[in-house]
């Protein structure tokens, strides 16, 4: 695959308190799907399309990310060490050929001002951005395509997940149609993976702002953001259920996420 130069922004800074059984002592985007944080299983999607160059916002317990990637170079891979001058030689397969800048935004940011920090390190190109607690197995280039087909500043994937129950149509107290769990009838939700012209840092006030309200109604107010649709697999962690499930998927070699 050849790399390409476009950076992808993981949001990896928050609490992940639905989540507190796993994340009281690590952060979110650590937790693992199989053996790996779901942190990797986001990286390998972008890298499965050539995108190798990250830009990881971190806040929550930042030093485990931190010292996951210093280790990187060694996690998984046999190795010998001499113990008189603490030397290692590394055998084996190299680990991914990824840049990773590990970038504190503070504990207490919220996603629009963990963007607005990063601004320095985006620069002036299009760059990419997702949360730290989903997978998919969304179409990188063609939503890369579509973004620069309509010219606005902002693109978000639109998703429709499983419902989590079966659902009745209700008249009079009348049951009039049941059906199993199914999409979401109700429409389109936010799936992250965005894509976003520099230019939206300019919508975000500083570090008290999430992205997902005023940066984004802003946007919208002044038609600035189109929605790509996504009709494949799409699935949070924000609970156990959802780790779960993930993990089952993983496990069972039936990950849809797993595009490499």
């Amino acid at each position: 695959m050849t790399k390409k130069s476009m950076k992808v922004v993981i949001l990896a800074g928050g609490v992940g308190s639905r989540l507190q059984e796993e994340t009281s002592s690590m952060p979110k985007p650590m937790v693992q799907i199989g053996e790996k944080p779901i942190l990797w299983h986001i990286m390998k999607i972008y890298s499965s399309f050539g995108f190798n160059e990250f830009l990881v916002a971190l806040g929550y317990k930042s030093e485990f990310i931190k010292r996951y990637f210093l280790d990187y170079h060694y996690f998984g891979r046999d190795l010998t060490v001499h113990t008189k001058n603490g030397k290692a030689v590394v055998h084996g397969q190299p680990p991914e050929d990824w840049k990773v800048h590990l970038i504190d935004t503070g504990y207490k940011t919220q996603t629009g001002g963990r963007i607005k920090r990063l601004k320095e390190w985006i620069g002036n190109d299009t760059f990419l951005m997702t949360y730290g607690d989903g997978v998919s197995n969304v179409d990188i280039e063609k939503l890369i395509r579509f973004h620069k087909k309509h010219g606005k500043l902002a693109t978000v994937t639109a998703v429709r997940p499983e419902a989590r129950f079966g659902g009745l149509d209700l008249e009079n107290q009348t049951v009039t149609k049941f059906f199993e769990k199914s999409r979401l009838r109700e429409g389109w939700i936010n799936g992250g993976f965005f894509v976003l012209e520099p230019e939206v840092l300019d919508y975000i006030a500083g570090d008290h702002m999430p992205f997902e309200q005023d940066p984004i109604e802003k946007l919208v107010s002044k038609r600035q953001l189109m929605a790509y649709l996504h009709d494949g697999f799409w699935q949070p962690m924000d609970t156990l259920r959802d780790m779960k499930l993930l993990n089952e998927l993983w496990a069972q070699n039936q990950a849809p996420w797993k595009l490499w």
